[in-house]
């Protein structure tokens, strides 16, 4: 799973860090180990026969699952079943039913076998159900919003704006709230999922679709396959009116399940595909191991993407138009996750939720492979560079990767499992070289397909290839928490021409060891040292023949730890000419904004990487006379830019200045084909001629997503009327959950204490309160502040009741209030 909205929340904690709090209704959290499950009977094969009330949104199932006791003879078997109403069980002889006796309290379905089967002696039971997914009481995580299982979308089709659509999402054990199971990670079975669906619907689940009856009453009979076993959670059923576009991948079909108006961009979107199943194939030496792979979007679906085994699913952000995919295509990062999935996660899959960084921090830094690959090694670091960000700056220090303590298995979707543990294998392919590491990779994929590990076996693994104890890493990193904070100074001795560089580590948990490599620099030429961290300081001394231009600590730009590298800004400035990776140079533009050093921001406008010189324009927005001191830079790179995004934020820059000499050059780009350029222009405009600015919002309110979209709903707000409602409450009510969304709450809410329209506003208040529903417990200061800005609102209507006699203000009082409280 790709957690899109953990990941976006944590740019909000970049301004609120709160401290990890314990609920005071939780026990300790650090009493309850967390022990893999245990395996008493094992799945062997899970036939499914689902039928679909749409009115009541259930699912009408007949299930047939075959198992066998793991090793120990047993007489009675233990099913998940959550929610459900069962009406009948029974074990197979042939063809013909035998009763058995059970026992359910509505999450378990405890079952009495006819006899007593010994270890690896099959049977198979039968059970007849009603899956009643919305009266189940199910609690989500941070990354995983909601865990009801089987999600039916718009089931009456009176949304006009919404398909009709049926989606499941068994991470992490929510298969069993659809489908009875054993649903644990550990548990592996083959599978077979019969659906019955109207016939203007298509179908989608796990392995290949082996046949399609058409029926008399106008429904359909969908039978789809899946020859290898994979574990529960990644069972997947996908029912919905979509186009199919195919391609393949060495005559295996790949195929993007998309709404019909993104058939056209569908290639756009998902057309790398193939060439990712290619390339991970080749650097894992293991082919893609799965008989097709499709992917598709599901409309509501809030947490990112999923990796249901050949059958991935993704949140509609995924959709986006041409205009859109003119700045880039956003969801690449996530589409290479989930196929990557497929080896980590899938065809091994982690035993226990402890040690989910099998899954998922593999899943984080195949981001970061296929970025490189693809894209080129800036595009690579400036995703690693965020991610490690956001970890940073998430307070999840005194969390372990690999963890045997939490409060709920949930809790392991965080920035730890995801973010910090694709940077500690970012740091152990770099430790080991690319020969050795993606060789470990495979032997461990070899070693365990389609089993249950743990890190242990990928520490093994490694270790084999390289013939090296890596204890002492995977203690520290995997097994371990927190991270270094180094504090680097220098001493130069010019007498006996000597430098003394000091390491400090600042943090108040342990010490850690690490390697590191330190350049020195004399013009071009550089000297490599290969040092060891070991102590709270650690000093290193060189001999040098010349005053060394630069001392480049962590020269390769891997270490997971905060710094602060206390050299001058000559230092800097050749860092930022002559270094050899992307964080060098963002380094070096960190400290020319900080100092105002014009020489080295006129230098990283022309930056080769697109990426830097839009997040040097964006690094100044808040400085007008920094803007202004290069002006004419920044005005000859937007001519030059090619690039939309970086073009967007030359132009914000420029607005910034409010002078009227760029009116025409706002203009020139309001229609751009980028909307990030428009929005940018229009923003431009608004500062100079406010009428125009009003009446090019009205125009292009009718085509306005991303940052367009955003600019007009702050016109709107600001000056807009009645009329204007519609879209903005639709804009806010469509902007996914980041910082931006943040930002226009206030102003949005302000906005909705002037809306009359009771309908109107009862829809942008449950846009607000859908946004702070959809942030996780961590960050609850947002939670808070979101309800303050609804409670302005109150305030505000408050002081226009007096004289309203429709008591349409008081309903809409009432309103806001029964939401706070939900």
């Amino acid at each position: 799973m790709k957690a899109v909205l953990l990941i976006g929340v944590l740019l909000l904690t970049s301004v609120f860090s709160p401290a990890q709090v314990i609920p005071p209704d939780h026990p300790d959290p650090e009493k309850q180990y967390q022990a893999s499950a245990p395996m008493i009977n094992d799945l062997v094969h899970t036939r499914l026969d689902a039928r679909f009330d749409y009115k009541n949104q259930y699912l009408i199932g007949k299930v047939w699952i075959t198992l066998k006791p793991h090793i120990y003879a047993t007489d009675s078997v233990e099913l998940d079943a959550k929610g459900m109403d069962i009406k009948e069980v029974a074990l197979m002889k042939g063809s013909s039913k035998v009763p058995l006796k059970y026992n359910y309290d509505g999450l378990i379905l405890r079952i009495k076998l006819d006899k007593v089967y010994k270890g690896g002696e099959q049977y198979q039971v039968y059970i007849d159900y009603v899956a009643k997914p919305n009266e189940f009481n199910a609690v989500g995580s941070s990354a995983i919003t909601n865990a009801k299982g089987l999600y039916f979308i718009n089931p009456d089709g009176t949304d006009k704006e919404k398909p009709v659509q049926i989606w499941t999402q068994g991470e992490t054990e929510s298969t069993s709230v659809w489908c009875p199971t054993i649903d644990k990670p550990n548990q592996k079975t083959t599978q077979e999922i019969i659906m019955t669906v109207p016939d203007r619907f298509v179908t989608l689940s796990n392995g290949t679709l082996a046949s399609q009856k058409k029926n008399a009453d106008g429904t359909r009979t969908d039978t789809w396959k899946m020859d290898l076993p994979h574990a529960p959670y990644l069972f997947f059923m996908g029912v919905g009116e979509y186009a199919v576009i195919k391609d393949s991948y060495k005559g295996k079909e790949v195929s993007y399940y998309v709404e019909k108006e993104y058939a056209s961009v569908a290639r756009k979107i998902f057309g790398n595909t193939p060439e990712m199943l290619e390339f991970f194939s080749k650097i894992l030496n293991v082919e893609y191991p799965w008989n097709k792979y499709a992917q598709i979007v599901g409309r509501d679906y809030v947490s990112g993407a999923m990796e249901n085994t050949t059958a991935t699913l993704h949140q509609e952000s995924a959709q986006q138009n041409a205009r859109e995919l003119t700045d880039g295509n956003h969801w690449e990062a996530t589409i290479a996750h989930e196929v990557f999935h497929h080896w980590f996660g899938n065809l091994v899959t982690t035993e226990s939720w402890s040690n989910l960084t099998v899954n998922e921090s593999f899943a984080n830094y195949s981001e970061y492979l296929w970025l490189e690959h693809k894209f080129g090694k800036d595009r690579a670091e400036e995703h690693n560079y965020e991610d490690k960000e956001g970890y940073i700056l998430g307070g999840n220090e005194l969390k372990d990767l690999v963890r045997f303590h939490y409060r709920d298995k949930e809790d392991m979707f965080d920035a730890v499992s995801y973010n910090k543990g694709g940077r500690i294998l970012h740091m152990l392919r770099n430790y080991m070289g690319d020969e050795a590491f993606f060789k470990g990779m495979s032997l461990y994929l070899t070693s365990n397909k389609f089993k249950a590990a743990e890190a242990h076996h990928f520490r093994l693994a490694m270790e084999e290839v390289t013939g090296l104890d890596l204890n002492w890493f995977f203690n520290q990193w995997f097994f371990g928490s927190g991270h270094p904070k180094i504090s680097i100074d220098y001493l130069y001795n010019q007498d006996e021409k000597k430098v003394k560089v000091f390491i400090s580590q600042t943090q108040d948990s342990k010490i850690f060891q690490f390697p590191l490599a330190i350049d020195i620099y004399n013009g071009t030429k550089v000297t490599r040292h290969k040092v060891w961290v070991t102590e709270k300081t650690s000093t290193f001394e060189f001999s040098y023949d010349q005053l060394p231009d630069l001392i480049n600590v962590d020269a390769d730009k891997v270490l997971l730890a905060e710094k602060k590298d206390n050299k001058n800004s000559a230092a800097f400035l050749h860092q930022y000419k002559y270094g050899k990776n992307y964080l060098d140079r963002r380094e070096a533009i960190d400290h020319f904004v900080e100092t105002n050093n014009f020489e080295g921001l006129q230098l990283a406008l022309k930056d080769k990487y697109e990426g830097l010189r839009r997040y040097t324009l964006e690094s100044i927005l808040e400085n007008k006379t920094l803007i202004a001191a290069i002006e004419q830079d920044i005005l000859e790179m937007v001519n030059k830019e090619k690039n939309r995004p970086a073009k967007a934020a030359g132009l914000e820059a420029l607005a910034v200045l409010n002078k009227s000499d760029y009116l025409e050059l706002f203009k020139k780009n309001l229609n751009d084909s980028s909307y990030s350029v428009a929005g940018a222009a229009l923003k431009g405009v608004l500062g100079l001629d406010l009428e125009l600015a009003k009446n090019e919002a009205k125009k292009q309110s009718k085509d306005a997503k991303g940052k367009l979209s955003a600019v007009i709903s702050d016109i709107f707000i600001r000056y807009g009327t009645q009329e204007d409602a519609d879209f903005v409450i639709s804009s806010y009510a469509k902007m996914p959950a980041n910082q931006q969304k943040f930002d226009l709450s206030p102003r949005f809410c302000d906005y909705l204490a002037n809306v009359n329209d009771t309908e109107q506003f009862r829809k942008g208040v449950d846009a607000v309160v859908e946004f702070r529903n959809a942030i996780p417990q961590s960050v609850a200061i947002i939670k808070t502040m979101l309800n303050g800005y609804l409670r302005t609102v109150i305030s505000k209507k408050e002081k226009l009741k007096a004289t309203d006699t429709s008591g349409n203000i008081q309903a809409q009082i009432d309103y806001i209030n029964n939401k706070i409280k939900k």
